[in-house]
């Protein structure tokens, strides 16, 4: 029956695909190795594809489907040095390839896919681009590490036989990356989103303003970025990104299903929009340019007008540069701001944002002020028993969880790290992998919790490579958290899979942190290691 109307080349072909799976040696990766761990997992060891020359990528006639299509083609051709031609068809079959079958299931949710693997072909079904978009990930997990490689490597592509089905535990799986400390180009900042993709994150949230400097152009105060984004810490070159710069960011992003969500520091860290701006100072005098790592010191006067004019229009400018419906408000450390003026600002800002349609994000410091619906507290506490970020929960708040001690990824793994701090404590991996966002804090319920969050701050990290070192091998560690479901964790398991990803990241040419808990397979290129630098003073917080 399955030969009925199949002609004779295609008859031959699948007979010739079969003999070569039955003669092959079984896959190198095995079906469970993926991080992060899939909902199931069923492994069949006969059916086990061989990825050949003349694979073509059929993908439903959708253009966002087309669009994934194209970045898996991208993904595989420079080392299999295969064409990978991408087609578009109203039913997607592999036929000897890949098919991307993008068609309703309610089953898999807004994100969630499932990954068929079969001698005669590969199928990812989802209900959405998105989905679609994490089977790719997953699927390239599931081929030999080469797969990384930038130049054609000579391999056999196979593919372990058998089906996952797989969906997220939170809406919610971001990483953080502090442009303000230091600043980091549109090149870098690319590099990062493609880690994110790689592991399902789906949102980054860019600190783009901070004491040491503000890092966007804006029309409405222009000298936001000439004046105040010319620093950094330790007194090195700033920069910012012009709007064009920043767009491209957000579109990039996008083509991977990552939504950026843009913070505006306030109403402390802004001493550079206080060399900018004074007006907006509370004695109207234009502070000093800041190189240093202290906080708490600056504010813009919250009992003025004219705060609330500049307010209004960054946010304004931002969101309409940001489509992703996100906009953080910072809101931490304002220490020398009296707290029922705080609340005040705070609500007040709650106000503007919900009036530009966006839903509004603050450090859980916010959490004293008026409750204001959709509003989400960011918590990076260090400690569990929290009963006022608790109460803004009661009172209708929903959490994004960034636990320092646990997450903040600007910790040092060990005290001999040649970066980073250690104010909440050393974070190795098993310490980023080994807690529950849905139990962390008192008195807050699971159903509370839109997801977690990866915060990277650069008061110590000044390049490329040292924001990857500080990111792996703990990011996929959070992502677990954020994708997989409570049953699969497991950190001798996790353990294990990481390990495999140390030879990808190496054939990538990406620096990573060789993490002694980890049992990296050996031999092993040796990964790139940041130098020590000159070290910046710790700081107690943000």
């Amino acid at each position: 029956m399955a030969a009925r109307g199949r002609t004779a080349a295609e008859l031959a072909g699948a007979a010739a695909r079969e003999a070569a799976a039955r003669l092959a040696p079984p896959a190198p990766v095995r079906l469970g190795d993926v991080l992060p761990a899939p909902e199931r997992v069923s492994p069949d060891p006969t059916a086990d594809h061989l990825l050949r020359a003349d694979a073509v990528i059929r993908v439903s006639a959708d253009p966002a489907a087309l669009a994934v299509g194209e970045q898996l083609a991208a993904l595989l051709r420079p080392a299999t040095g295969y064409p990978l031609p991408v087609t578009d068809t109203a039913t997607p079959t592999p036929t000897g390839g890949i098919a991307l079958h993008l068609a309703g299931d309610d089953d898999l949710g807004a994100e969630g896919y499932r990954l068929d693997i079969a001698a005669d072909g590969v199928r990812i079904r989802a209900g959405t681009a998105a989905g679609l978009q994490h089977g790719v990930q997953t699927l390239r997990q599931l081929l030999p590490a080469a797969i990384e490689s930038p130049s054609p490597v000579a391999a056999r592509w196979v593919l372990p036989g058998g089906s996952i089905v797989d969906r997220p535990r939170y809406p919610y799986r971001g990483a953080m990356l502090d442009v303000a400390r230091h600043f980091f180009g549109v090149p870098d900042v690319l590099r990062v989103i493609d880690h994110l993709a790689r592991y399902k994150l789906n949102h980054l949230h860019l600190h783009l303003t901070d004491d040491q400097g503000w890092r966007i152009a804006l029309d409405s105060w222009p000298r936001l970025a000439t004046v105040g984004g010319a620093g950094a810490v330790g007194g090195g070159p700033g920069g910012y990104y012009t709007q064009a710069d920043y767009r491209r960011i957000v579109a990039y992003a996008a083509a991977r299903h990552i939504t950026v969500v843009p913070e505006i520091d306030l109403p402390g860290h802004t001493n550079a929009a206080l060399v900018a701006y004074p007006e907006l100072a509370p004695d109207r005098v234009a502070p000093p340019p800041y190189t240093g790592t202290e906080v708490g010191f600056s504010y813009v006067d919250p009992t003025s007008e004219r705060t609330y004019d500049f307010v209004a229009d960054v946010l304004g400018e931002v969101a309409a540069l940001t489509p992703g419906g996100w906009l953080h408000i910072g809101g931490d450390e304002a220490f020398k701001v009296p707290a029922e003026e705080y609340a005040r600002f705070v609500e007040r800002v709650q106000r503007i944002v919900a009036g530009l349609g966006r839903r509004m994000i603050g450090w859980h410091q916010i959490a004293p002020a008026a409750h204001a619906d959709g509003r989400v507290l960011q918590w990076w506490g260090t400690n569990g028993d929290d009963p006022v970020t608790a109460d803004a929960v009661r009172r209708g708040g929903k959490l994004i969880l960034s636990p320092g001690n646990h997450a903040y990824l600007d910790m040092k793994y060990t005290p001999d790290t040649p970066i980073g701090h250690d104010w909440a404590g050393l974070i190795d991996v098993r310490r980023a992998y080994d807690w529950d966002p849905g139990t962390h804090l008192t008195g807050v319920p699971a159903d509370a919790v839109l997801g977690v969050e990866a915060p990277l701050w650069t008061e110590s990290v000044t390049t490329l490579a040292e924001i990857e070192f500080m990111l792996l091998p703990r990011l996929p560690a959070i992502a677990e958290l954020g994708w997989s479901t409570p049953a699969t964790h497991d950190w001798t398991a996790f353990r294990d899979r990481l390990a495999g990803h140390g030879p990808r990241w190496s054939t990538a040419g990406i620096a990573y942190h060789r993490a002694p808990e980890i049992p990296w397979p050996a031999p092993i290129p040796t990964p790139r290691t940041p130098t020590s630098p000159t070290p910046a003073r710790p700081r107690p917080a943000h």
